[in-house]
């Protein structure tokens, strides 16, 4: 499907779309399927990624980072996606949620620790929120640290962490003082400290990104790994989310374009009563309307995008825009796997793919009904 320009993104921004496009072909493409059968991918991938600057796009230079923009991120998001397997992205992408919080909030010495191994490629970073009991609730979280000494002593259970079974370093929510999200705080730890366990958890889709349930029996972590001040991770915790959630749009919106190109591609070559399914109505008008759908999404995304990097903090309007790309791509998934008929539900092929990994980016991040919840709460209603 042919693509209108955007204001918004420069020559700069094209020259590194036009990078990803090719490093994403050579790189990613091909092997999808066998990723997604083994359930992971090679940990190379992540020093190629790094190589390319992918890793560290919007990084300080002196971690390894590349100073940018949103709209390179955005432009990251929309590249992978051609890919078709939104496994891969989830987990070679992990350290966009696990370690912004480290490099918003962190102390010298902990970034000078940990940043420069992760946008090298060299170490996995991942976020560890969500509890078998609570997930975007977090001001109920249940793990506790205790200050024993120089140590924090950590036990509780995280679960549904993506990067769970393989990231070195884990950003974890942790409750350091009393009920509600002023006793909230981060620590950075490691996956060799002793008293760690993780399992591996099988799920719909995202076949190829590791996901597990962490165990902590009476960690102990240096309390120099802590992100912060004590008790101060509540806010730090929601503004990373923001940016986890643009990212899930912005994703979710290019899984339902890839939809409409596979479900165009294939229209024109698949032959029905004598014509091509393209030459039939009433596909061509369930194409149109998958467009239409991605085309309005797209630009609703790239507004947003836009008012961030200007210093705006549109809440609300990030809730809806998370909704009604996961929705979009809902819709286009759907319909792409109606057009393929029995094509499209066979595994292996781009849609099934992509019509089985809906409901991840429907719930990850804050699921619809909270997301249309906190919206209204934003707007006053």
């Amino acid at each position: 499907m042919n693509t209108l320009r955007s204001p918004f993104l420069s020559a700069d921004h094209l020259e590194w779309q036009d990078t990803l496009r090719r490093w994403v072909a050579r790189e990613i493409t091909p092997f999808v399927n066998e990723w997604d059968e083994a359930e992971s991918f090679p940990r190379d991938l992540y020093r190629k990624a790094a190589e390319i600057g992918l890793l560290g796009l919007g990084y300080p230079e002196e971690y390894g980072g590349v100073p940018a923009d949103r709209f390179m991120a955005v432009i990251a998001g929309r590249e992978l996606a051609r890919c078709g397997a939104g496994g891969v992205p989830a987990s070679l992408l992990s350290h966009t949620i696990g370690s912004p919080p480290i490099l918003k909030a962190g102390s010298a010495d902990l970034k000078a620790r940990v940043l420069p191994g992760i946008l090298a490629g060299e170490k996995i970073s991942a976020l560890a929120i969500t509890e078998p009991n609570g997930g975007s609730d977090v001001a109920s979280i249940r793990t506790k640290a205790r200050l024993d000494g120089d140590h924090y002593v950590v036990s509780g259970e995280k679960t549904f962490i993506t990067s769970g079974m393989r990231a070195d370093y884990y950003t974890v929510a942790v409750r350091t003082g009393g009920p509600g999200r002023g006793g909230i705080s981060l620590l950075v730890i490691e996956a060799d400290s002793p008293g760690f366990s993780r399992t591996p958890l099988k799920k719909m889709g995202w076949w190829s990104s590791d996901t597990a349930t962490l165990h902590f029996d009476e960690v102990r972590v240096p309390a120099r790994n802590l992100i912060g001040e004590e008790g101060s991770a509540f806010r730090t915790i929601m503004l990373n989310f923001n940016d986890e959630r643009i990212a899930l749009a912005t994703t979710a919106c290019a899984f339902a374009r890839v939809c409409v190109d596979e479900a165009i591609a294939y229209a024109r070559e698949r032959v029905t009563f004598g014509q091509p399914l393209a030459q039939h109505q009433v596909i061509r008008h369930k194409l149109v309307d998958m467009a239409q759908r991605v085309e309005v999404t797209e630009a609703f995304i790239e507004r947003l995008v836009w008012c961030l990097d200007q210093g705006d903090n549109p809440i609300a309007q990030i809730c809806m825009a998370k909704n009604q790309a996961t929705q979009t791509m809902a819709h286009c998934a759907s319909q792409a796997v109606q057009i393929f008929g029995g094509a499209g539900y066979m595994r292996g092929t781009t849609v099934e793919r992509i019509y089985r990994e809906v409901k991840v980016n429907a719930i990850g991040g804050g699921a619809e009904e909270i997301m249309t919840d906190l919206a209204s709460r934003q707007m006053g209603l």
